[in-house]
């Protein structure tokens, strides 16, 4: 216990030493994100993943089995949308590959943009969920968590991939002491798994109070608030910002 709680300290409050210096708490921040962007569109825009691409995947297969609780159309659109981001987020990745506070810095800035256009876009239907609002959505937010999941993959914090936590899940178990394992990281792994949790259920009891813009929008302080955080800590050029083993 003492070393989880040590672990998860080291997660929250990353030392000036640690390799990925304040990148850890940063994608707890865009872990809590994902949850809530998924609570809006799973339970606002008719059982369709934007983040969460395996559930999406498995949709698609129930729908073009004849599930009438779930749409081929919208598991399409958010699949095309999220590869989109994804392949934006790696020529960003690309571009900005000597500097990890530059990437994150622009990636969640682009994030920002496109989660206020569907904070909007939620803000002007005032509760009024049409076909052409829920598409609508349904791409900008694919977009915005296509380009995260891209962008964490190329900054490469282990067991911090901010939107699938089926191996973290495995290895907090499979690697852990009873297993028979040496348990790296088991703080952070589970600080994941909360932060997902966290936003899953912040999203879900807003949604179905009928508050989905003011979901959008607490997703949209969070995006804001990181891109603001990464350009203030990476302006002197710190030793985290460079890409190298994790």
């Amino acid at each position: 216990m003492r070393r989880l709680l040590t672990d998860a300290l080291r997660t929250l409050v990353p030392s000036g030493e640690e390799r990925h210096g304040p990148l850890p708490p940063l994608m707890l921040a865009l872990t809590v994100v994902t949850g809530l962007v998924d609570a809006v569109s799973y339970l606002g825009l008719g059982h369709v993943f934007v983040a969460n691409m395996t559930g999406n995947v498995v949709f698609l297969g129930f729908a073009l089995a004849g599930s009438t609780s779930l749409s081929v159309l919208a598991s399409v659109v958010s699949l095309g949308a999220f590869l989109l981001g994804a392949l934006s987020g790696g020529r960003l990745g690309g571009r900005h590959a000597a500097h990890r506070g530059h990437l994150l810095r622009t990636a969640t800035a682009l994030q920002t943009v496109l989660v206020a256009v569907a904070t909007l876009v939620a803000g002007v239907a005032d509760g009024r969920v049409t076909t052409g609002f829920q598409y609508t959505l349904i791409v900008l937010l694919g977009l915005a968590m296509g380009l995260q999941n891209a962008v964490a993959r190329r900054l490469g914090v282990p067991d911090l991939t901010t939107t699938v936590l089926t191996l973290t899940l495995t290895g907090l178990a499979a690697d852990s002491v009873p297993a028979g394992g040496e348990g790296p990281r088991p703080g952070r792994r589970l600080l994941s798994v909360l932060a997902m949790f966290l936003g899953a259920l912040v999203g879900a009891v807003l949604i179905l109070h009928g508050h989905l813009t003011l979901t959008l929008a607490l997703a949209l302080s969070l995006l804001a608030a990181t891109s603001a955080t990464v350009h203030r800590l990476s302006a002197t050029n710190p030793g985290w910002v460079r890409p190298g083993p994790n």
